[in-house]
């Protein structure tokens, strides 16, 4: 019988003691690699649009994109019911409110990507990674052409002068678009003066706030009432509308953008930040790199009639047609941090 020499039966045992150290690398690898080509997205974008950009990432990166839409407060609250077993990878909502409240309760981990980083405005990004702005929305002041010459008020502070008494409509203070205003003026004004604005605010309501902005926005047109404040992108949807008394309703409003002469006018955002227990993590990194390249911009910004976060990328010609403005550069974080205080203002102020 033939005998293998000691010193070679060593590097056999070796080669395949090597093998097998690499069978057993694969394995345990082929997990992760078919896990990364999935990213669980919870968006409280309700866009129909906003799927054809999904789709393209597919296309182009071959990571399927799965949805789970809601609200910003029962994805919130999903995942955190979920917990380590969550499957969220990416957490996409409108207002820095809700992306702050995310962050607060532990449901976001930091990134650092040199493209978010570079492509999106340190303002309109949470300091440390948490989360990045998507689009941006100014809230302004919407008025009927007829009934208010666009001389006569030029700043948020304004709503509260006596003169507009029984003249302004809004949506409630239970709605974040409202908290995060306030929280912006309570930013620059201070706690004392931002009560006092928002009493000033109250008294001047022709009636109970209700609604949606759209239904501001149709309350102005229709005369009953003369001034209110809302997103930008709302105005545009009438306009656009296939309804001809939409599209007459839209004709009869005005678009002032406040504090021009001072700090600039509201800006919020919709944006996204990656889940703390996302187990596809660079897949969900990678889909919020694309969702700011300028392919995904565009389409972004112009699905719902938005700002892009992205410079050099076209607007809306709805929207352009607004001119251009001064943007109030307080970091959204700072919106998101003062919401609950500007909510207990505007409920001392009788804001309901």
């Amino acid at each position: 019988m033939y005998l293998i020499p000691k010193r070679v039966r060593r590097k056999l045992w070796a080669a395949a003691f090597a093998c097998l150290s690499l069978l057993v690398i694969l394995w345990w690898q082929q997990p992760v690699l078919a896990q990364d080509r999935v990213v669980n997205m919870y968006s409280a974008r309700h866009y129909d649009t906003d799927n054809a950009i999904y789709e393209n990432f597919t296309r182009r990166t071959g990571i399927k994109v799965n949805i789970v839409s809601a609200d910003a407060a029962q994805l919130i609250q999903r995942i955190r019911s979920e917990g380590a077993n969550s499957p969220a990878d990416l957490l996409v909502t409108v207002d820095a409110g809700n992306l702050w409240r995310a962050q607060e309760a532990g449901l976001l981990q930091p990134v650092r990507s040199p493209i978010l980083e570079r492509v999106v405005p340190a303002n309109l990004r949470e300091p440390e990674g948490h989360w990045f702005a998507l689009t941006k929305r100014a809230r302004v002041i919407m008025y009927n052409k007829d009934r208010v010459l666009p001389t006569e008020i030029q700043n948020y502070e304004d709503l509260a002068n006596p003169k507009w008494r029984g003249r302004i409509i809004s949506r409630t203070s239970s709605h974040v678009y409202n908290q995060s205003l306030t929280g912006s003026v309570l930013a620059a004004n201070g706690p004392a003066v931002t009560e006092q604005w928002a009493r000033g605010v109250v008294a001047n309501f022709r009636r109970p706030p209700n609604g949606n902005d759209t239904a501001q926005i149709r309350a102005i047109a229709s005369g009953e009432a003369d001034i209110t404040f809302v997103n930008t992108y709302y105005l545009p949807r009438l306009v656009k509308s296939k309804s001809p008394a939409e599209q007459e309703a839209a004709k009869k409003i005005g678009v002032i953008f406040p504090n021009q002469k001072g700090r600039g006018t509201h800006i919020n955002i919709s944006g996204a930040g990656v889940v703390k227990t996302a187990r596809n993590r660079q897949a969900a990194v990678q889909l919020l790199e694309y969702l700011v390249s300028a392919e995904a911009q565009e389409v972004l910004a112009k699905s719902n009639n938005e700002y892009p976060v992205r410079a050099g990328v076209t607007l809306d010609p709805v929207l352009a047609s607004y001119g251009r403005f001064k943007e109030d550069r307080l970091n959204a974080a700072i919106i998101g941090r003062n919401n609950s205080e500007a909510l207990k203002i505007m409920d001392r102020a009788g804001w309901r």
